[in-house]
C-alpha cells in the first residue's frame, strides 16, 4: 500500500512472503540452472534464505550497505564486504544473485 504522499510502499509480512514465492515460481519456470544462491545482506537475506530452502541450494552471503540516511531510504556510498560467507568454502558454478530491490542498479554492477 502506498502512503498518502506516494513516496513509500508498505508491504505486509504475508505479502512479502507471497512475493518471494512468486519469484521462486518465476525462477523455476525459467529453467535456469544454478549451483548456489548468493544473497546481498541485509535486504537479500530473507528472500535468499527462502529460495535456498525451496531449491535446496547452498546459500552464500555478501554484506553490502548503501542505504543509511533518512532512516535507510536514501542511497549513499556503497560498501561491499571483502569476503563471502558460504558453507562450501568457495562459490563455484552458476550463481543466482538475490537482493531485496532493484533501484539504481549500482549495487548489482558493483558486485558482478
Amino acid at each position: 500500500m502506498l502512503t498518502e504522499d506516494g513516496k513509500h510502499l508498505y508491504v505486509s509480512y504475508d505479502e512479502y512472503h507471497s512475493l518471494i514465492e512468486k519469484l521462486a515460481l518465476k525462477v523455476h519456470q525459467s529453467h535456469w540452472a544454478f549451483d548456489t544462491i548468493l544473497c546481498l545482506a541485509r535486504g537479500g537475506m530473507r528472500p535468499g534464505d527462502v529460495l535456498s530452502r525451496i531449491f535446496a541450494k547452498p546459500l552464500a552471503i555478501m554484506s553490502t550497505s548503501s542505504y543509511r540516511a533518512e532512516a535507510g531510504t536514501v542511497q549513499g556510498h556503497l560498501d561491499i564486504a571483502h569476503y563471502i560467507t558460504t558453507p562450501k568454502g568457495e562459490i563455484a558454478g552458476r550463481v543466482l544473485l538475490v537482493d531485496d530491490l532493484a533501484d539504481t542498479g549500482h549495487t548489482l554492477r558493483a558486485v558482478v
